[in-house]
């Protein structure tokens, strides 16, 4: 190309080394910040300060440490929650691929194993992208205060009870809402029962205040998606594709699922609420590539290059501990407080967790971020203290 035709407008400086026109680094690239465009690029573990060999012993130890559980997800749901009532699954399930993972520090792929592009379940992670459709309503303004009490958004009848009405977003959003009622044929006392209690005397328990307790409860996941739906008027896939994962670059291969039974008239149209996990199946279905571009804007607290995917007011919100459970912030970012999930990582990490195990963690000390998939719960931190171990 003729010197004359270069622009300041061009996206890479040229300049002549040896006779040769080569591409400089932008100054972001050159200052550390990079963001993945269509074509992810990869770098060296050395290029990005990291130990080859001990990196290399991660992956292998990522590996050596899958999930004992089924890979046919539709039997383990059987295996797993089979003594919960209720539990007959109403939402689609797929089997399940190879562990898989990516890496990622400074914007670049420095690692991955697996098959990275596979789709597959993703269980409460799904409760992360729920979450962020809650974000993008408050930083838009169509959620005033979290504080607001759901009911006075949603006219349908499920905050009506004595107990529901006093229910705030920001209760629902941490899982201290308690809420009670029945949700697409799911009551609320048939997700993780107590099992040291006669399950009559915990379906006529009274329920906790709103605030005052902490419970992993995913029909209550699905009121708060039920709840948003209500509030966007339009479905909360297409409301994540449009302001999170078109933006961020994420393929099209995602799909978030609701129930058979989950559809309501809106408007005039059918919609399906969405789930918040696959407990009985359905959520975010994903590629490990695609849950690290949600984790890459997450680290960088909602900033996708020149632009602000989520307000970083929402995210230090996210990652603020609940007062009745410190290492849980908003649904489903749970944080390195005390350092008790993470031993082997700095307090300021955080993670999205979900079954299987799927776990998206970031380290805003390194830059880093892993995706691991189907790998043991347990095993969870020694990944985590090895990759550690490979950043210089």
């Amino acid at each position: 190309m003729p010197m004359h035709r270069l622009t300041r407008s061009c996206v890479l400086l040229l300049v002549i080394l040896g006779g040769v026109l080569v591409p400089t680094t932008s100054a972001a690239q050159r200052a550390g910040v990079y963001y993945p465009g269509p074509q992810w690029e990869r770098r060296t573990p050395a290029a990005v300060g990291m130990d080859a060999r001990l990196l290399d012993s991660a992956i292998a130890f990522a590996k050596a440490n899958e999930s004992p559980e089924p890979r046919d997800l539709a039997q383990n749901h059987q295996l797993s929650w089979g003594r919960e009532p209720h539990n007959d699954p109403i939402g689609p399930f797929k089997p399940r691929g190879d562990p898989t993972g990516v890496i990622v520090r400074n914007g670049y792929i420095v690692a991955e194993w697996g098959d990275p592009a596979r789709v597959d379940m993703t269980f409460s992670v799904t409760k992360s992208f729920l979450s962020t459709t809650v974000g993008l309503a408050y930083d838009r303004g169509m959620i005033r205060d979290l504080n607001d009490t759901v009911r006075t958004y949603v006219p349908t009848g499920e905050f009506d009870s004595e107990h529901n009405r006093a229910i705030t977003w920001d209760h629902l959003l941490r899982q201290t809402s308690d809420w009670e009622g029945t949700l697409w044929g799911k009551p609320d006392w048939a997700d993780r029962p107590p099992a040291n209690q006669p399950l009559a005397d915990y379906v006529a328990r009274k329920h906790n205040a709103p605030g005052t307790s902490y419970k992993y409860n995913d029909v209550r996941v699905n009121v708060l998606a039920y709840a948003t739906l209500q509030v966007w008027r339009r479905p909360l896939p297409e409301v994540l594709r449009e302001y999170v994962m078109n933006p961020i670059g994420a393929s099209n291969t995602w799909r978030w699922y609701g129930y058979e039974n989950s559809w309501i008239t809106l408007d005039g149209l059918q919609v399906q609420s969405v789930s918040g996990g696959g407990h009985w199946g359905g959520g975010m279905f994903i590629s490990a590539l695609d849950q690290a571009r949600f984790g890459l804007v997450t680290l960088r607290r909602g900033k996708w290059k020149d632009r602000q995917i989520l307000s970083e007011k929402w995210v230090a919100l996210a990652l603020t501990p609940t007062s009745v459970e410190r290492g849980y912030g908003f649904m489903n970012w749970f944080l390195n407080t005390e350092r008790r999930m993470l031993p082997s990582a700095p307090a300021n990490s955080f993670c999205h967790r979900g079954a299987g195990v799927n776990v998206i963690c970031a380290f805003p000390d390194q830059d880093l971020v892993i995706v691991a998939r189907w790998i043991r719960n347990e095993a969870v931190d020694g990944l985590v203290q090895r990759v550690l171990a490979s950043a210089r």
